[in-house]
C-alpha cells in the first residue's frame, strides 16, 4: 500500500473497482469532506496509477483485504456478475464495525446469497447516474449531485449500518432512497433494462434498414434520443440482462403485450383507439412531471417508536421509499432491546410529512410530525 502522509479528517472509505462510478465517489467524498483516506483497489495496476494521479483515492493497495481492513466504509464498484463475491470478501475482511455496501443495478440474487449476520452490515446500493464514458479517467467529483440513490436493505440490517451510509451519500450530494431490493430489479427491468433492450433493438432496425446510411442520417431528435443507450457495453449488460433476467423476462411480455394492442388497432384502422393509447401516455407523462417536482417547503421530523426487532426499520424505509417520499435526513436513537429505539426522519413539506405519519400509523405506529425550528 503506498501511504498518504497528510494528515486526513472523517471515516476511511474503500473502494473495489475503481473505475467510473467508484473513481467519482472517491473524488465527491474527497471533495466534500465526507472522508479522509480512500483506499483504492482494482485488478488493474494502471488504473490504481491513474486514480491516484486524478486523487481519486489517496492510497492503492495490492489486495481487496488490504483496501478493506482498515476501512469503516466499503463500496463494491465492479461488474454485476462479480460482486456477490467481492461483497462476500469484503464482508470478511472489514473491521466488524465497518458497512459494505455495492452499486449495481442489480440486488435480488445478491440478497438471496447473503446471511442473516452478512445482511447485518450489509446494505446494497445503486446509484441511479452514470455516463456514456467508462474508465476512472472519466471520473468527476459531480457525478453523484442531486442523483437518486436506491438502498435496498435487507430484512436483518442493523440500522445504524443504514443511517451511516445514508449520511455519507447525503454529504456527497446524492438523494437515498430505500426499496425493497426485489422491487429494484422489478423496477429497473422495467426503467433501465428494458429500454437498453428497445433501443438497441430499434438501432439495429433502422442500422439494417435498406436505405442503410442514409436513414441514420436522416435520424430526428426523437429517434436519437430513444437510442442513446444503443450499444452500451456488451459485456456489462449481458451480465445485467442474465442477472436480472426473469424481472426483464416479465417486462418485455407485457411490453409485446402492448405493442400488439398498438399494432392491432392500426391494423384495424381504428384511429379512436389509436388516439386512446396516445393519451393515455400523455396522461401518464404528465403525471409523472408533476409528481416528480417537489414545491419549496420548510423541513419538518418525523418520529416514531420502533422495536428492536429485525426488518422494523428495513420496512418503514422501504415503506416510505415505495411511497415516493424523499427523505432528506435521519437518525436513530437506540435505547435497549426491551424498549427498542427512536427514529427521527425529516422531509421537505408538512403535506409530504403529513402523508409519511400516515403511512407509518397504517402499519401500526403512532409518529409524531413537527417543525424544525430554523
Amino acid at each position: 500500500m503506498s501511504d498518504d502522509v497528510r494528515p486526513q479528517a472523517g471515516p476511511t472509505i474503500a473502494i473495489i473497482g475503481v473505475g467510473l462510478m467508484g473513481g467519482s465517489l472517491g473524488l465527491a467524498a474527497r471533495g466534500r469532506g465526507a472522508a479522509g483516506r480512500v483506499l483504492g483497489f482494482s485488478r488493474s495496476s494502471e488504473t490504481l496509477a491513474t486514480a491516484l494521479e486524478l486523487g481519486a483515492i489517496t492510497a492503492s493497495c495490492a489486495t481487496l483485504e488490504d483496501a478493506c481492513r482498515d476501512a469503516d466504509l466499503v463500496f463494491v464498484a465492479t461488474p454485476v456478475r462479480l460482486i456477490p463475491q467481492h461483497v462476500h470478501a469484503a464482508l470478511a475482511a472489514a473491521p466488524e464495525h465497518a458497512v459494505v455496501t455495492d452499486m449495481g443495478s442489480t440486488k435480488g440474487r445478491l440478497m438471496t446469497e447473503l446471511t442473516r449476520q452478512e445482511q447485518r452490515r450489509f446494505v446494497g446500493g445503486h446509484p441511479l447516474c452514470g455516463a456514456e464514458t467508462a474508465g476512472v479517467i472519466h471520473a468527476t467529483a459531480s457525478l453523484y449531485r442531486g442523483a437518486t440513490y436506491f438502498l435496498t436493505p435487507g430484512a436483518h440490517v442493523d440500522p445504524g449500518a443504514v443511517q451511516r451510509l445514508f449520511g455519507f451519500l447525503t454529504e456527497i450530494g446524492a438523494r437515498p432512497v430505500a426499496v425493497d431490493p426485489f422491487e429494484h430489479d422489478r423496477l429497473m427491468a422495467l426503467l433501465s433494462h428494458l429500454p437498453h433492450v428497445i433501443a438497441n433493438a430499434l438501432m439495429t432496425q433502422a442500422g439494417e434498414h435498406r436505405g442503410g446510411r442514409d436513414a441514420l442520417v436522416s435520424a430526428g431528435p426523437s429517434f436519437r434520443d430513444m437510442t442513446r443507450v444503443a450499444g452500451a457495453n456488451p459485456r456489462i449488460w449481458t451480465d445485467i440482462f442474465a442477472e436480472n433476467r426473469e424481472a426483464l423476462l416479465a417486462s418485455l411480455r407485457e411490453f409485446r403485450a402492448r405493442l400488439e394492442e398498438v399494432t392491432a388497432a392500426i391494423e384495424a384502422a381504428d384511429e379512436d383507439r389509436v388516439a386512446a393509447t396516445i393519451a393515455r401516455a400523455a396522461d401518464h407523462r404528465t403525471r409523472l412531471l408533476e409528481e416528480s417536482s417537489l414545491p419549496p417547503a420548510d423541513l419538518f421530523r418525523l418520529t416514531v417508536r420502533i422495536p428492536d426487532r429485525p426488518g422494523v426499520y428495513r420496512d418503514i424505509m422501504v415503506a416510505l421509499g415505495d411511497a415516493g417520499i424523499n427523505i432528506e435526513d435521519l437518525s436513530m436513537h437506540h435505547e435497549s432491546a426491551e424498549l427498542g429505539g427512536v427514529l427521527a426522519v425529516y422531509l421537505l413539506g408538512e403535506a409530504v410529512s403529513r402523508r409519511a405519519a400516515d403511512l407509518l400509523a397504517d402499519l401500526g405506529y403512532e409518529p409524531v410530525v413537527g417543525r424544525v425550528a430554523g
